[in-house]
């Protein structure tokens, strides 16, 4: 089987990139499958980006553009401020990329990442080559299209021709199906991201950081992710005085500025801007979730699960997240974190005062985090099912062709 992955945003430095690159890494591994990526990704050749048996191909971009922000991409647009006339031009970008793309590969079957412009070229693609699509939401398009309507004719039309929707949440599900239409429910299935257990061996050596930041005997709270409104690291800011631990903030985005002024106007003294950890930080970014005692996760809305926390958890670290979107889907109140009100400074303080005082306590919900992760959230057990997907699709595929010749 020939899978061609369609997505929007460069390979790393974002979830749906994460997810897409692992998704397909994993699927390689079978020997039945040839897998390629059609991405924007700026340092594709760099040997440190390439994807063991993943084929690699440029999608062409007329300018940055992304639903909420991108650390590979200091300058962008957002897709729900675009004109009429900038979502045609990067339809057509997209299209011409992706014909391009088929014409060498040849794909069995396209995977689209986001409900958004992508999926609509997935839709056109469908009617010039036959070729069957899926799409997996990641939420943030959703966002989108309830704040534009421009995007919802064409993504529905898109979605009643694609063979399966997966939604990487409940929560997710549920707003699809709110912005799109109930209609969408049967062909609708949930499936998270993962993780690379390799990658997160039980134990692990600290080899850099305690040295390079000073982190000898002292407690560490972390949040990595992108510094957004969405994230609500506002509120680990102002809970920052009564936290009795060093904070350190991995990320950049619109909001950085914004966090560094609040963090100065409390005169804390705890807080630490790490900014962005890309590829070429990656031992330097597993050695924080390792080193952590507690992993804060402060979203403000329902977005979907997100990566970090699967991440945290993999490395026995306890996490505190409010109970938002897909987060519970992951984070059991009591058993491998503690999950909390959003917007409430006062709550991720006691909360993540908790787990600091008491070592029993927090060894145990590192290790029951763990455990949770190797039995619900590995890449095998995901690619499983879409492997499974997948073959529906080109079976009914072929029997709707059969129908159709017939007529």
């Amino acid at each position: 089987m020939k899978i061609l992955f369609l997505q929007c945003f460069p390979l790393w430095g974002c979830g749906s990139g994460t997810y897409t690159r692992c998704l397909a890494k994993e699927l390689a591994q079978k020997k039945t499958n040839e897998v390629a990526i059609l991405s924007p990704e700026s340092k594709i050749k760099e040997e440190t980006k390439k994807i063991p048996n993943v084929k690699s191909y440029f999608l062409e971009i007329p300018f940055p553009a992304a639903f909420t922000s991108h650390p590979e991409w200091p300058v962008v647009r957002q897709y729900k401020d675009l004109s009429a006339q900038e979502i045609t031009e990067i339809f057509r970008t997209f299209l011409l990329s992706t014909i391009k793309t088929i014409e060498d590969f040849k794909p069995n079957i396209l995977h689209v990442q986001h409900i958004s412009i992508l999926l609509w070229v997935a839709n056109f693609i469908k009617s010039l080559y036959d070729i069957n699509f899926v799409v997996t939401s990641h939420g943030t398009g959703i966002f989108t299209a309830s704040e534009n309507k421009t995007y919802l004719p064409l993504s529905q039309d898109a979605l009643k021709r694609a063979k399966q929707t997966i939604c990487v949440s409940r929560d997710t599900k549920k707003r699809l199906l709110t912005t799109f239409g109930e209609e969408f429910d049967r062909k609708t299935r949930i499936i998270p991201g993962g993780i690379e257990l390799e990658r997160f061996p039980e134990q692990t050596k600290i080899r850099t950081i305690n040295k390079k930041y000073k982190l000898k005997n002292k407690k560490i709270v972390l949040f990595t992710g992108k510094l957004t409104l969405e994230k609500g690291v506002e509120y680990l800011i102002k809970a920052a005085n009564d936290i009795k631990a060093e904070i350190y903030l991995i990320g950049d985005g619109p909001e950085l500025n914004r966090l560094k002024e609040m963090a100065t106007e409390i005169n804390s003294k705890n807080i630490h801007f790490l900014g962005y950890m890309g590829k070429e930080q990656e031992n330097e970014l597993k050695e924080f979730y390792y080193r952590a005692d507690v992993f804060v996760a402060p979203s403000v809305i329902a977005e979907a699960l997100g990566l970090t926390i699967l991440e945290a958890m993999a490395t026995k670290t306890p996490v505190v997240a409010t109970r938002k979107g897909g987060i519970p889907l992951a984070v059991k109140n009591g058993i491998n974190g503690i999950l909390v009100r959003a917007r409430s400074n006062k709550k991720i303080a006691e909360a993540v005062n908790k787990i600091l005082s008491d070592d029993e306590l927090r060894e145990k919900m590192g290790q029951n985090g763990r455990e949770f992760i190797e039995k619900k959230f590995t890449w095998p057990k995901i690619a499983k099912r879409y492997q499974r997907i997948y073959r529906k699709s080109l079976v009914n595929g072929k029997k709707s062709n059969q129908k159709q010749n017939s007529k």
